[in-house]
């Protein structure tokens, strides 16, 4: 049996560096891949599509993991960087996209938007009790990260 738990998360900062080298960091995915807490490995699958392999939480068999794998696209232009799921990697479906706005010489302004479906092998009954233990964790995933990308700058 499994389930499927359906995340959505959308977060709003500046950032005090100037928009060219945070854009650089964040269309740099493996390096901004390294502000994200808990991830085991980033695989790179070429063509700017990456495995996401975040660290195992649980004990023995009970221990889940979450995989993901996304390309990503850059537009320095436009300040969007967009990722989409690669269909077939690993047990999640992952998208979103960074919004950058220069605000002044050295400050940015950050949106950041994500949803993801985790499909994990638990049973249904656990859905209810399981789902916002997933959310919490995933939510405070996020926020370290755009914690540790201000620590950055």
């Amino acid at each position: 049996m499994a389930i499927t738990v359906s995340i959505e998360l959308s977060r709003d900062f500046e950032i005090s560096a100037a928009y060219g080298d945070v854009f650089e960091l964040l269309a740099d995915v493996p390096r901004s891949a390294g502000y994200f807490p808990k991830v085991d490995k980033l695989v790179d699958l070429g063509d700017n599509a990456y495995r996401w392999e975040m660290e195992k939480i649980g004990v023995d068999k009970h221990a889940i993991q979450s995989v993901y794998a996304c390309t990503y696209s850059a537009d320095r232009d436009a300040g969007t960087i967009f990722w989409k799921p690669v269909k077939g990697e690993g047990n999640g479906v992952v998208q979103g996209e960074w919004s950058i706005q220069a605000n002044g010489d050295n400050a940015t302004t950050l949106k950041f938007k994500t949803s993801a479906e985790l499909t994990l092998p638990l049973p249904g009954l656990l859905k209810l009790a399981i789902s916002p233990v997933i959310k919490h964790e995933f939510n405070s995933l996020v926020d370290t990260y755009v914690a540790n990308l201000k620590k950055a700058f």
